[in-house]
């Protein structure tokens, strides 16, 4: 039976963008709520969180030319 460690493991070395991706996007969502409770509407804070993923994609993808 593979252990949790070891899948995590697997996905991080076989996918390293794509996982460095999910982690940047979750931290700057993470840091959106955090830093705007109640001053945005939903549909502001959904447009937000889209703008975030992207944003964070397109730093994976320049940080990976180098």
């Amino acid at each position: 039976m593979v252990s949790l460690r070891e899948s995590l493991k697997r996905v991080f070395t076989e996918h390293p963008r794509l996982t460095s991706w999910a982690v940047l996007s979750v931290g700057m969502i993470i840091l959106l709520v955090w830093n705007a409770p109640g001053a945005l509407s939903a549909v502001q804070l959904l447009g937000l969180t889209f703008a975030c993923i992207v944003l964070a994609g397109g730093c994976v993808w320049i940080i990976s030319w180098g």
